[in-house]
């Protein structure tokens, strides 16, 4: 009998921490957490948007209750929907166990202050157990 999943995330990071990020690992650092397509949109330089989707892949860690320890910061993709809405696109390890729990319907909303960034992701499905 398949029973509804519901299960969310929230993250909150300071984005001069991603400013003060040491100018001599900061490329190996940003490409190691963004994909390139997130580093295309946002740039190098865009902290508060590269706060935002640390956030974002950190909550969608959560929800999908594995932390980033057992799957990697690029399994977790922030794209741009039509509209300019964060949409997540999960890859490698992060999708196996998402479609192992039934978790097929992710929503995340990011927000930005002067010295924040913070977002929530809710992941939504059915499971078979």
């Amino acid at each position: 009998m398949k029973q509804p999943v519901l299960r969310t995330g929230v993250d909150l990071v300071e984005i001069h921490r991603l400013e003060q990020v040491n100018p001599a690992i900061r490329t190996r650092f940003l490409r190691r957490v963004y994909t390139p397509g997130e580093l295309a949109d946002v740039g190098e330089s865009a902290y508060a948007s590269l706060a935002g989707r640390f956030a974002a892949k950190e909550a969608a860690s959560k929800a999908l209750g594995t932390g980033i320890g057992p799957v990697r910061w690029q399994d977790f993709e922030i794209r741009r929907g039509l509209a300019g809405e964060p949409v997540l696109e999960l890859h490698g390890k992060a999708r196996q166990i998402a479609d192992l729990l039934g978790l097929s319907l992710w929503s995340v909303s990011i927000s930005h202050s002067k010295d924040n960034a913070v977002a929530v992701v809710v992941a939504m499905g059915e499971s078979t157990n």
